[in-house]
């Protein structure tokens, strides 16, 4: 799959860039990075830890040297934060180095998927709900003015979307990979 550009997976927390991220980069035999655990594995902390330490601003800059570091690689795929996409610096680079995957998911699923995970400190609140639903509202045109491709990840297994976005980037790349003759 040499013809496949870097593919970059967005979207809110909960969608499964991470999960998928990891299918798809064995799927195409690539390498697979993801930003926060990078942030993480290089800072020797967590990130709740580094969001108490610096505030969201500090892990924020941190953020945006990681995208610009690992989306300069060849031949990979990132999983980036949920995040990330406020930047427009992040945006630019995302746009201008590969294929950006923005994986959907609706706030219903994004509860579902994050209930017991204590790692996530926008979530550290009484009102889980209505922080997703401020965060969607906020980056969900980020998200989609962004990418390449939306890909609805509810109720579907990382097999299926792995399968739906590898049959997407192959039509961006040959529109007519998807003609039969």
């Amino acid at each position: 799959m040499q013809d496949i550009p870097n593919l970059f997976l967005v979207g809110p927390m909960g969608a499964g860039k991470s999960t998928i991220g990891r299918h798809l980069a064995a799927e195409l035999a690539r390498d697979f990075y993801d930003s926060d655990h990078e942030i993480e594995s290089r800072c020797g902390a967590d990130i709740p830890w580094i969001f108490d330490v610096e505030g969201e601003a500090g892990f924020r800059e941190r953020e945006a040297a990681m995208i610009e570091e690992l989306s300069g690689l060849d031949g990979i795929v990132l999983a980036t934060g949920g995040g990330a996409i406020q930047r427009e610096d992040n945006r630019r680079v995302l746009r201008e180095r590969g294929t950006v995957i923005y994986l959907y998911t609706t706030v219903e699923q994004q509860l579902h998927r994050t209930a017991k995970d204590r790692n996530r400190p926008l979530l550290q609140t009484d009102d889980r709900e209505a922080v997703l639903r401020t965060l969607f509202a906020r980056r969900d045109p980020l998200y989609r003015a962004t990418s390449d491709l939306v890909v609805r990840t509810d109720r579907r297994g990382p097999r299926a979307v792995v399968n739906d976005i590898l049959r997407r980037v192959r039509q961006l790349i040959d529109p007519l990979t998807s003609c039969k003759v």
